[in-house]
């Protein structure tokens, strides 16, 4: 409906937390499909792959435009500009590199951090707990 609920939100995070590989994928390809039509184009991972490294920092090298690259250039086998479901689930298994980037990219682990120290870096608080003595 294009909306989150909590639960929703709770079976994502467990998904992406400790889903199967395969599960994982399948999760990821609806994440970029945003338009639901089965397929992912450039412009979606595009904009997906900026906006999740907006919320969730990392520190790959590769520009969001040329990880999108990169994806097409491996993965896109008949060359439509677009990703099936197969092409995708197939074509990231087979990519090691390509699987470790896309999971690191959805690890959540920090931000399950976050919300189990009530919005605090619980690397800070040991930081602030030294300064104040």
């Amino acid at each position: 409906d294009g909306y989150i609920d909590f639960m929703e939100y709770v079976a994502a995070l467990s998904l992406v937390l400790k889903g199967k590989v395969d599960q994982k994928l399948r999760w990821y390809f609806k994440l970029y499909d945003v338009d639901g039509n089965g397929c992912i184009d450039r412009a979606e991972l595009l904009n997906i792959i900026k906006a999740i490294r907006s919320i969730n920092r990392c520190n790959e090298k590769m520009t969001a435009e040329e990880f999108t690259d990169m994806v097409f250039n491996k993965i896109d086998i008949n060359g439509d500009g677009e990703l099936s479901l197969e092409e995708f689930m197939e074509g990231v298994q087979k990519d090691e590199m390509l699987l470790d980037i896309l999971t690191r990219s959805l690890d959540l682990t920090h931000i399950v951090r976050l919300i189990q120290n009530d919005g605090k870096n619980p690397h800070e608080g040991g930081q602030d707990a030294q300064a104040a003595q």
